[in-house]
């Protein structure tokens, strides 16, 4: 009973598409396998994006405070997808350095 709804658990939180595509799939380990192979190769892709944009997020380019820290947690959220933690201090002495220029 857990496996079919380990299978309506995914099922209901996937896209539409994916869901038509893997309609056949019932093991919900199978299910969770090919998905992972699909979308595995991303943080190839996600991980250097992401350093670039930390590497050069400054406050200025942006209109707002509020604007410059979720852009500030929309990068850190990346890289920990990518399995890099941004440590406290590390962002700490990002904002220093961002508001030290201003």
């Amino acid at each position: 009973m857990l496996g079919k709804r380990g299978v309506t658990f995914l099922r209901h939180h996937i896209h539409e598409d994916l869901k038509r595509e893997y309609l056949t799939v019932k093991d919900p380990l199978e299910l969770w396998n090919k998905l992972k192979e699909r979308y595995e190769h991303l943080k190839a892709i996600i991980l250097p994006n992401a350093r670039y944009n930390w590497m050069h997020l400054r406050l200025q380019d942006f209109k707002s405070v509020a604007a410059y820290n979720s852009e500030v947690y929309k990068i850190t959220s990346q890289l920990e997808l990518c399995g890099e933690k941004v440590a406290d201090a590390e962002l700490l002495e990002k904002n220093l350095l961002n508001f030290s220029c201003i």
